[in-house]
């Protein structure tokens, strides 16, 4: 734990908390604050442990939220995109509301991958890409967005979709939203009808996944959320509070027919159980096809639903999660205990 905490080894994020006597405070793995010595620390399992211990938390690395959880400052802006998500916001706009923009653009490029004036102009084209699925004329479509001009909607809708309007008009468009877990923020994605990505943001292979479902769907991502999105942020909500052993969550995972087998098989484990890849290879009448399991396994889009976690070694060790061998262990307790 020293090792990982000096090292800031953020596989080990959730795994403890360091108590820092000399200070007083806790904090998570990862924390940006300055290294105290060795002598100096104490480890806990639970920030609830650190607490009751006499322990306050670190106002840096807030270890008492949730990881990749949006910090109170951002809230109004937040907020404000989603009362009004056609609006053209400007530097003028976000000190309006008391918040630094290099500050909100250096959170938005952390946990988004984009700076904020690209995530809004990005949910202003998904809404009028939307309309215009649904029958809405392309300059329709701009005015009700904010755009002055047919040639900039059409300009801003290339250089962020890579296409014009007319031709994404028979794409699929995938919603994207973080959803903030207790295990760290998962990327989803859902069509109109059904989930087809549910993976840790921090997974290496979400870029491949992502090229995927873009390929698989002929899809356009726009960062929003829909009625699907909105059921499974719900469902993993009573999920992690011990409430929820089945999603029911609409799905769509394109896949080779191998592929289907095994995750439909993968989500007929049941909760709070596990099976091996050799049991799981057994019962699809393949007991040689032990590797091409674990492959599939390996390739799941929709982390959690299809339960590829429930998976281990013949010897009974976990083996083999994208997410993290500390997340699948703490997956497992959660699903043993009923409790995160």
């Amino acid at each position: 734990m020293v090792q990982a905490f000096r090292s800031k080894d953020v596989a080990y994020l959730g795994v403890f908390f360091t108590g820092v006597r000399s200070t007083g405070i806790f904090c998570r793995v990862g924390c940006p604050a300055r290294m105290p010595r060795e002598n100096q620390l104490e480890f806990f399992a639970t920030t609830r442990d650190a607490l009751y211990a006499g322990f306050r938390p670190c106002k840096r690395c807030r270890p008492v939220e949730l990881p990749g959880a949006p910090p109170s400052w951002l809230e109004t802006l937040l907020q404000a995109i989603e009362k009004e998500p056609d609006s053209r916001w400007t530097d003028s706009d976000i000190r309006a509301l008391r918040l630094h923009p290099d500050r909100v653009r250096r959170w938005f490029q952390r946990n988004h991958g984009m700076t904020f004036h690209a995530y809004a102009r990005a949910r202003r084209l998904g809404l009028a890409l939307a309309q215009i699925r649904k029958g809405s004329t392309v300059v329709s479509a701009a005015l009700d967005n904010g755009y002055d001009s047919l040639s900039g909607f059409n300009d801003a809708f290339r250089v962020v979709l890579g296409t014009n309007p007319k031709t994404a008009q028979g794409s699929t468009v995938v919603h994207i939203i973080r959803i903030v877990t207790p295990l760290g923020p998962m990327m989803a994605g859902a069509t109109e009808d059904a989930l087809c990505l549910l993976e840790f943001a921090d997974r290496r292979i979400l870029e491949l996944q992502l090229r995927r479902v873009r390929k698989h769907f002929d899809a356009f991502f726009i960062p929003s959320s829909n009625r699907i999105l909105e059921q499974l942020r719900r469902e993993l909500d009573a999920y992690f509070d011990g409430e929820l052993q089945r999603f029911t969550v609409s799905l769509s995972a394109p896949g080779t027919p191998f592929q289907q087998t095994v995750w439909k098989r993968l989500q007929q484990i049941p909760y709070g159980t596990t099976a091996s890849y050799r049991d799981i290879a057994t019962s699809l009448g393949s007991p040689n096809s032990v590797r091409a399991v674990a492959r599939a396994n390996g390739d799941n889009r929709i982390a959690l639903i299809i339960p590829c976690h429930r998976v281990i070694g013949s010897d009974g060790n976990l083996t083999g999660y994208g997410g993290g061998l500390w997340r699948k262990r703490r997956l497992l307790d959660i699903e043993k205990t009923g409790r995160i």
